[in-house]
């Protein structure tokens, strides 16, 4: 439950501070983390005249089929490293 909690925007966030020792769980919260940081950033790109209209839409986009694939990711207990945003997740 945990896991799948850590994909639905800022409730990243209660995973990160409940369960800090179970790996699984520490996996798909850090990803998470990430991706809740990518929709922030695209709302400021929307900011952006001309183009940061599309880009933010698009960004959007992007956030919700990953997140929807780590929930399904979750359900099927598979840690799976999202291109890009797992070696983001692993910085910190």
């Amino acid at each position: 439950m945990l896991g799948a909690l850590s994909y639905l925007g800022v409730m990243c966030f209660i995973p990160l501070m409940i369960n800090d020792k179970d790996e699984f769980v520490l996996f798909h919260a850090r990803q998470g983390l990430i991706l809740w940081g990518w929709s922030v950033l695209a709302g400021f790109i929307m900011l952006v005249p001309g183009i940061g209209t599309q880009l933010a839409n698009i960004s959007w986009v992007m956030v919700m089929v990953f997140s929807a694939l780590g929930i399904l990711s979750v359900i099927f207990q598979k840690a799976w490293k999202m291109p890009f945003v797992h070696k983001l997740s692993q910085a910190f």
